[in-house]
């Protein structure tokens, strides 16, 4: 009998209603976590389809992403770590009242089978217990294999999503080390547009210096204006020298008319002077007379030198303007010669855009 209360106590301590209420506590806690990784997994790809943001940033926010969920998953796979850890002491502890319960059994059978043999002289009554508890070990032995056998399955269960964790933890990292690669990449990249940038600077400084060297160079029409100018300027100097010039010669002119009416009011106030002394004897008076007419005599004579050095001169200048005359309508010649070239020139770069222009697509 004191074996038999201690075959009561065992069995109060693993019940078929503690078993449903461990299996049942442990499928609704399975079927939460499955319902949070589906929300996760849902949120994942929501968040994986933004429409209206840069390639940089929809990286950005996935990497972030990524990053979130990793830390949630990890939090998730230390939860089920602990659930199952808490699995496995449930098992093991029902492993152990398992072990009991079969040595409690083998006790039993060592002691049904002497009951048996001393069955004709029992107690009908004592008998009667003993099949009933033979039948309730029957009983616990059925419920400790359905328990283990749904423990086996709740394991393989959150094995299984031990797995696809770590496998959705390494995909994460594989994208970790892509956007990682993106990045330098980008970078690489971002460098090599700032050196084309640079590079493109420097072309576009050349072009202008180029396009301002080829803007001073004038063109035909400029060419054309500027020869219109030179000879406008030319004929302006050419009147202002020779209207100088003309001055030049009046002023010389009138210095030398000057010089001379100076040179014959001096002797004629000598003379009108010296009169009325030469007049006073007859001696002063043939001398005054005398040299009245040496001074005639030189005056004839300086008339007659001065007029050959004036026809000398003449003759000179004439010869001189011949000469310039000649030089006149030689330049004139070249002149119109220049003018037919440039005319003809213009012609033929005339008749070579036309030939350009037909020839370009």
């Amino acid at each position: 009998m004191t074996r038999m209360a201690a075959m009561d106590l065992e069995q109060g301590r693993l019940t078929a209603s503690m078993v449903g209420q461990i299996v049942g506590l442990q499928s609704h806690e399975i079927k939460q976590m499955a319902s949070e990784y589906a929300e996760k997994q849902s949120e994942l790809s929501a968040e994986e389809r933004p429409e209206h943001m840069g390639p940089m940033q929809q990286h950005r926010r996935n990497v972030a992403s990524l990053s979130k969920q990793i830390t949630q998953k990890m939090k998730v796979l230390q939860q089920l770590k602990v659930k199952s850890s808490e699995l496995m002491v449930v098992h093991e502890k029902a492993k152990k009242e398992r072990s009991e319960v079969t040595t409690f059994s083998e006790k039993l059978d060592a002691e049904m089978s002497q009951l048996e043999k001393e069955e004709g002289t029992a107690d009908p009554s004592i008998l009667q217990e003993l099949r009933a508890l033979v039948t309730l070990n029957e009983s616990l032995k059925s419920q400790e294999l359905k328990f283990r056998a749904h423990c086996r399955e709740e394991m393989t269960n959150l094995q299984e999503n031990i797995d696809s964790l770590k496998a959705e933890i390494a995909e994460s990292i594989e994208e970790k080390e892509r956007s990682s690669l993106f990045e330098q990449q980008h970078r690489a990249e971002r460098e090599k547009l700032q050196k084309i940038r640079l590079l493109l600077a420097r072309r576009n400084r050349e072009i202008a210096i180029l396009q301002r060297k080829i803007d001073e160079v004038p063109s035909r029409a400029e060419l054309t204006q500027y020869q219109k100018r030179f000879i406008e300027l030319y004929g302006q100097v050419s009147a202002t020298h020779k209207e100088t010039k003309q001055f030049f010669t009046l002023y010389n002119t009138l210095d030398d008319k000057k010089l001379y009416l100076e040179k014959e009011v001096n002797l004629l106030n000598s003379i009108h002077d010296n009169f009325q002394q030469a007049m006073a004897s007859s001696g002063t008076r043939e001398q005054f007379l005398r040299q009245m007419e040496q001074i005639v005599d030189g005056i004839r004579h300086n008339r007659n030198k001065a007029g050959g050095h004036m026809e000398k001169k003449k003759q000179l200048n004439k010869m001189r303007r011949d000469q310039l005359n000649d030089e006149y309508l030689e330049m004139l010649e070249k002149q119109r010669l220049y003018f037919k070239t440039v005319k003809e020139f213009k012609e033929e770069c005339r008749r070579n855009e036309l030939l350009l222009s037909d020839r370009t697509p």
